[in-house]
């Protein structure tokens, strides 16, 4: 394990010069807000812990703790990893890794003779350390200190609330969302009225079939879920299925859930989707378009208008922007007069949006040593002087959205990438299963043969989930009798010589 403690002014010189012009700011604009609980003189050390780390923190150490030590002198951090990358950076390939149990490796450093005051970790493996009781709630705290959130987007607060069951165990200063980018003069010359907030999937869907037009290479799809030609119609559709939470298999991985109603009703508007060609087979448009390839964006459908909508993360905005801004240096590009609106949303599933993500929330961890200083930690992280701060520096958005600013001053919705609500995390427990039973990756993958059967029209959806359903419960069988059994690409399995080891493979 790798730990790293600033110690003495000469290191923290060193470190503020590496910030930069933001750290500069943060000094002056964090100097009214550095007043604390734990402000007396007694030097102290907060730990924190990180998912994964071990041989650079540099990154980390810029973007949250250099300003935090500079106003507040009295305190040192350690950087502590429950997962030191060094495992793979170092490894040779002559021996397998055994890939580790995140929650697990979270929790040993949260426990023992030195636990970690702060833990920084993703929704999912936060999910469950809420639910072993090993985090402190919030909410007294933040009662106490008169600490508003009503600054904090739904994106982020009602999701860590719904993690909480109502309670905040966390914080988290920045996130990332996808929305629904649109090609506004694609609608205006189909005298079609482009996407609004709050929409449908079906609404979407509808909007989009009419707004397709073209035959061939000529062809002007009315929607895509990924930016990029190439992209895969299985792996794309869980743009679509994410919110539903729809499961492969048990949560005991014995039994395959595929052949049912809702499954069908999935695959059956999604392959119509495709057969129809109102959303692209990537493959397809690859070979359509090889005469753009040599573009800047030739490679992306919707800066290269062969498509009228696409799914795109808030950091696709820097993307169109840059191209636009560039347009005359792009052969044959005309700039797109684009807009956003809300990710479509399910009826069974209302306010849920989809692709959020909260990769670094803050909480303390139970048995942290210096509590009042964590807490002091976090606070500085989620505070308004600061997101002003990160509003001007981070890859990601902030929270607060008093400090969210369309790039560039441009005018879009930029709304529309904070409106709904996450999706709630996944339990651990499929991270564990597919880190112990590595062959789980391949049930899931040769799903993809059964949908590429289904849009070649060689069998209908149900018939396809059906033999899904029997092929995948084949697969657990055999991996029920060997946990490390694998497969080939048609399902044939086969157990590795080094059977006693996990493979680290994942399909």
């Amino acid at each position: 394990m790798s730990m790293f403690t600033a110690k003495g002014a000469k290191s923290k010189v060193r470190r503020m010069a590496g910030t930069g012009l933001a750290l500069a700011l943060a000094i002056s604009v964090l100097s009214g807000c550095s007043g604390s609980k734990a402000s007396d003189n007694e030097q102290k050390v907060l730990r924190i812990g990180m998912l994964y780390g071990g041989y650079d923190d540099t990154y980390f150490r810029q973007q949250y703790t250099d300003a935090f030590e500079l106003t507040h002198p009295n305190v040192d951090i350690e950087i502590v990893p429950a997962i030191d990358q060094s495992i793979y950076r170092y490894n040779d390939g002559t021996e397998p890794i055994e890939q580790p149990d995140t929650l697990e490796s979270m929790k040993k450093i949260m426990t023992g003779s030195n636990p970690v005051d702060v833990v920084v970790t993703d929704t999912s493996t936060l999910k469950q350390l809420v639910q072993e009781n090993m985090l402190k709630q919030l909410d007294p705290l933040m009662q106490e200190d008169k600490f508003d959130t009503s600054d904090f987007v739904p994106t982020v607060i009602d999701g860590l609330k719904d993690i909480g069951e109502g309670n905040l165990y966390a914080l988290a200063p920045t996130f990332s969302s996808s929305a629904l980018f649109y090609n506004k003069e694609i609608f205006k010359n189909a005298g079609v009225e482009p996407p609004q907030d709050g929409m449908t999937w079906d609404q979407v869907f509808e909007l989009a079939r009419r707004v397709s037009k073209g035959e061939g290479k000529n062809r002007v799809y009315g929607m895509a879920f990924n930016t990029y030609m190439g992209s895969d119609p299985y792996w794309d559709m869980q743009n679509y299925t994410s919110a539903l939470q729809l499961r492969y298999f048990d949560d005991q991985a014995q039994t395959m859930t595929v052949d049912t109603p809702q499954w069908e009703k999935v695959w059956s508007t999604m392959s119509k989707l495709y057969m129809d060609k109102i959303v692209p087979d990537g493959s397809q448009m690859i070979n359509d378009a090889s005469e753009m390839s040599s573009s800047p964006v030739g490679q992306d459908m919707f800066l290269s208008g062969k498509v009228a909508m696409v799914i795109g993360y808030n950091s696709y905005v820097n993307d169109v922007v840059d191209a636009n801004n560039n347009a005359s240096k792009i052969k044959n590009f005309k700039a797109v007069d684009w807009d956003v609106a809300t990710m479509p949303t399910h009826p069974e599933k209302p306010g849920i949006g989809g692709n959020s993500y909260l990769s670094s929330a803050f909480a303390i961890n139970s048995s942290a040593p210096n509590a009042e200083t964590a807490w002091e930690f976090v606070k500085f992280q989620n505070s308004e002087e600061w997101a002003k701060i990160k509003s001007r520096s981070s890859y990601e958005m902030v929270a607060r959205k008093s400090y969210i600013k369309p790039k560039d001053g441009k005018d879009y919705n930029i709304q529309a990438f904070y409106a709904l609500k996450p999706v709630p995390p996944t339990s651990n427990t499929d991270d564990k299963l597919y880190t112990e039973k590595p062959g789980l990756s391949s049930v899931t993958s040769i799903g993809q043969q059964y949908f590429k059967e289904v849009l070649d029209n060689k069998k209908t959806p149900a018939e396809a989930l059906k033999e899904w359903q029997q092929k995948g419960n084949t697969m657990l069988q055999a991996i029920k009798n060997n946990p490390k059994t694998m497969f080939q690409e048609d399902g044939t399995p086969y157990v590795p010589q080094d059977s006693g080891a996990s493979t680290g493979v994942k399909d």
